[in-house]
Formats: structure tokens, sequence, C-alpha cells
């Protein structure tokens, strides 16, 4: 091998993930750098508990690992990531909407004493992301928060491209309907 691990694309890496134990874990370890923070915020987003977001990614890795085969045709790495997040957040979600209490929507992060104001924003913002429907709240933090575009999200949840945009349009006009008191307030 001529060229550094990190030169290789995340399709090369993929097919280097069935190769020699140290091969397989140099590789596994570049894509896990390139595309860890982006698969753990979208989970972060979607799930809300720090802790059962934090098995899910994992598990999305794990499975992504256990995927690897030379026949498998590979040519998208992050959409593959993030299909298997999704999927996983969503059984998830139907697992846990028996068992689910207003008051876990209300736990907070622990976030940085930024100043009372902005950290109430986001806690409304945070709230508001939770009580979406998540046909709609999952589009919405593909969109804003991973950066898909509208087609990419219709690839990645399997829907047609009009209702990815029907969705993330309902999505902001909830999250605006949200807020819109609480930011009159504020001003």
């Amino acid at each position: 091998m001529g060229k550094s691990f990190d030169e290789y694309s995340d399709e090369e890496l993929f097919y280097l993930l069935c190769e020699d134990k140290r091969t397989a874990e140099r590789a596994f370890s570049v894509i896990f750098s390139r595309h860890s923070p982006r698969i753990y915020a979208y989970c972060r987003r979607f799930i809300g508990n720090k802790e059962e977001a934090q098995d899910i990614f994992q598990e999305t890795f794990l499975r992504f690992h256990q995927s690897a085969s030379k026949d498998r045709v590979m040519t998208n790495v992050p959409a593959f990531l993030l299909k298997i997040a999704r999927n996983l957040c969503v059984n998830f979600k139907k697992r846990e909407k028996q068992a689910i209490s207003f008051e876990d929507f209300m736990v907070a992060d622990d976030a940085s004493e930024v100043n009372s104001e902005k950290t109430e924003l986001l806690d409304l913002i945070k709230d508001a992301l939770e009580v979406l429907p998540d046909d709609y709240k999952e589009p919405f933090i593909l969109r804003e928060y991973n950066g898909l575009s509208y087609s990419e999200i219709s690839d990645v949840m399997g829907i047609p491209l009009t209702n990815v945009k029907v969705r993330i349009h309902r999505a902001k006009q909830k999250i605006k309907d949200i807020l819109s008191p609480y930011l009159q307030e504020l001003n």
C-alpha cells in the first residue's frame, strides 16, 4: 500500500474492512473519525437521551463493520451509516413509545453557562424539536443538522422527494408556532 489510509475514499476503506485484522482496524478507524461526529449528532438529536443515543451510535458502527463484504456494492458510506443509524433510532422510538413520560421530555442537557437567555432559547428549540412528530422531526434533523440535500433525505428515508419537502416545511412551521410566544416574551 503506497498511500496513507487518510488518502483512501470511504468506499475503498469499506472494502479494506475485509482485509487482515490490522488493515481492517486502520480502515475502520479512519471511517469512524470521518463520520462519527455526524452520526452521533444525528442519534443524539433524534433520540434526545444521551445514554440511549450513545448506545445506538455504537451499534450503528458495529453493524456497519459487520456488513463489510467484498461482494457488497458500496457507493455512499455516509448515507449507508445514516441509514443504519436511522433504522436503529426509529426502532428504538417505537419500543420507547409505550413507556414514555412527559418528565423524560423535560430533561435538559448539561449546557455550558453562556448566558441565561441563550441557554433558555436553546432549551426551547430542543423542547420544540422533541414534541415534533417523528415524521417531521427526522427530515428536519437530517436537513438542518446533518446538511443533507432533499434528495439525499429522500434516499435515506425511502420516501418521495415531495414528501421530504412537505415534512420539512411543516416541521419548520410547527417549530415556529411552538416558539413564537416564547420569542415574543424574550423580546
